[in-house]
């Protein structure tokens, strides 16, 4: 197998497992924190291999190879779950920063104390995914 042989090989499995990361994306309504760095990981590493390989002129199948995955993570990943991934989250810190709200008042049970510990957990992770997924989209728009 010759080396060009080698990094179609790769940018094939590397897109066929973005690929399995969307169908999973599409069967479920929230993904976990874990599942969506893993997924715009996975698209950012996909993309910026094809950003390289288009740079080296690539024989035609690879070409091919690169621009259906592309046209894949434009039409699926950036129109689709991407904006999903975004208003879950922002539903999601919108609903934890309600249910801290709600219970500052009077003194707390330490029950109610470790409830809130664990709510300010969840909520500062997901306002750091976020963070991460805005950085992504702000990429798009520089594109």
């Amino acid at each position: 197998m010759t080396s060009a042989e080698d990094i179609s090989k790769m940018f094939e499995d590397e897109s066929k497992k973005i690929e399995n990361l969307f169908d999973v994306a599409d069967s479920k309504t929230e993904m976990s924190i874990h599942e969506i760095v893993e997924a715009y990981y996975q698209v950012m590493n996909v993309s910026s291999m094809a950003n390289m390989l288009k740079q080296v002129n690539p024989e035609l199948e690879l070409k091919k190879k690169i621009s259906k995955t592309e046209k894949l993570i434009s039409q699926r990943f950036d129109s689709i779950i991407h904006p999903r991934i975004i208003q879950n989250l922002s539903a999601s810190i919108q609903e934890l920063t309600k249910k801290l709200q709600s219970g500052n008042s009077g003194e707390k049970s330490k029950e109610q104390t470790e409830l809130d510990t664990m709510l300010f957990d969840e909520l500062r992770q997901s306002m750091s995914t976020k963070e991460f997924v805005e950085q992504y989209e702000n990429g798009l728009s520089h594109d």
